[in-house]
């Protein structure tokens, strides 16, 4: 099986689940899991984890993303973006008055820190276990309930009235379309979103994403090991541990590991001790990655938190 996780270029037209099942059919594997929903008409990264590394997809999601959006004023749409019906076309004036360029940015930048924000109608959230976007295509509209969002930085690269080009980074949860929306309904002549690019989901950048036919060339070269990236690239923040040979064993199974079953050179020594309920990556004495171990002072030891250990793996 193979394991690890492939920074994707997501292109326009294509589904978050379209990519997961183009991938079954490149690299002849089921378990594959992509890590949020990004709009068909949207493009950028989609990090997509396959094998034993499909267990970071929650962390993944939970990252915060930079994206590039194309602000749209004077027009609503059902969707919150120009794929959608037009709702209202409205000429961009603003407490009576014609929107500048030096208003349109103050507003853009208030939406700065954390807001309030309802999800759109044409969003894969649930509702009595059915999703929005299913809803709305039957003309229903149900009520739904707002949520705290990070709008951590904004960016705005070029005003061109009715057109605003923006870099946003945010939290997990932040929909673009209806940031764009909000900004329009403040400015009080409503606004949508043109385009949307993810540049960045976590420590995974643009630059460095592939498209599906490049995937399919390392694949077909077999050479995909090669842009693989392995699944404890997203606990790199983390202490790094490693078990002395003996304990080994013990680690391979899923069991704790006491302090003095790690190798001397990162057991603390005469450095700083490890803190209650501290999460390391614990590797066995090859270096072979064994999982996210959370530190119990209490008996000092390591107790598993998420294993990724694979018996097939090869030594480093």
């Amino acid at each position: 099986m193979i394991s690890g996780i492939l920074n994707i270029y997501k292109e326009k037209g294509y589904t978050s689940h379209d990519v997961v099942a183009k991938l079954r059919g490149i690299v002849g594997q089921k378990k594959i899991g992509h890590t949020g929903t990004l709009d068909p008409d949207a493009e950028g990264v989609l990090p997509v984890c396959l094998g034993r590394a499909t267990k970071v997809c929650g962390l993944l999601t939970d990252k915060d993303k930079t994206y590039e959006a194309v602000l749209l004023l004077g027009r609503t749409t059902d969707t919150q973006d120009v794929t959608g019906q037009i709702l209202s076309e409205r000429p961009l004036i603003s407490d009576g008055r014609e929107i500048t360029p030096e208003t349109a940015k103050a507003c853009v930048m208030s939406f700065e820190g954390e807001y309030d924000q309802v999800p759109p109608m044409y969003s894969a959230l649930k509702v009595n276990g059915k999703k929005l976007y299913e809803l709305a295509r039957e003309g229903k509209t149900v009520e739904r309930k707002s949520r705290k969002v990070s709008i951590r930085r904004i960016r705005i690269t070029e005003i061109d009235l009715p057109r605003i080009r923006m870099e946003v980074e945010c939290s997990k949860g932040t929909y673009i379309r209806t940031l764009c929306h909000d900004i329009g309904e403040k400015l009080g002549c409503g606004g949508c979103m043109e385009s949307l690019l993810r540049t960045r989901v976590g420590g995974f950048a643009l630059a460095d994403s592939r498209k599906l036919g490049e995937v399919e060339e390392w694949v077909r070269s077999g050479r995909l090991h090669e842009i693989l990236i392995p699944a404890d690239r997203v606990f790199d923040r983390m202490r790094e541990v490693r078990t002395s040979e003996p304990y080994d064993r013990f680690v391979h199974n899923g069991s704790p590991v006491e302090l003095h079953g790690l190798d001397a050179g990162t057991a603390g020594g005469d450095g700083p001790a490890f803190e209650e309920n501290e999460m390391v990556r614990l590797y066995d004495s090859r270096g072979i990655f064994v999982g996210v171990y959370r530190y119990d002072p209490a008996g000092k030891r390591f107790r598993p938190e998420k294993m990724f250990y694979d018996p097939d793996q090869p030594d480093k």
